[in-house]
């Protein structure tokens, strides 16, 4: 890691359904392609936090995948265990917003967003 690195924040962002454009069909041996505007996305927020893939994909077929993509001079890692980060970008996450009220029916009424 470089010295610049070392203080920025952690971004975990996921892979399906944020930075490909996977609508739910999932194959093991196969990532979609990559999602309109992600390239520059990530190129961008590179550039303040360092930028960490959390998947639960195989990590050689993603690594092969970010490679392929042109995004490897801009992802610091790959990962399939939730570590430490400022923040989670994800297709399938609730923000907590302090209490519980309207939580569990938040929940039971939540959509991926290619499901809208």
């Amino acid at each position: 890691m470089s010295y610049e690195n070392y203080f920025k924040k952690t971004i975990l962002m996921d892979l399906d359904g944020v930075l490909n454009t996977y609508t739910g069909d999932f194959d093991e041996n196969f990532i979609p392609p990559i999602k309109d505007g992600a390239f520059n996305f990530i190129k961008n927020l590179s550039a303040d936090y360092k930028v960490i893939i959390f998947t639960s994909r195989n990590l050689l077929l993603t690594s092969k995948w970010i490679i392929k993509n042109g995004l490897d001079e801009y992802i610091d890692d790959v990962t399939n265990i939730k570590i430490p980060c400022h923040m989670l970008i994800d297709d399938r996450c609730i923000n907590f917003r302090g209490d519980y009220k309207n939580l569990k029916t938040r929940i039971d009424s939540f959509k991926v967003w290619y499901k809208d």
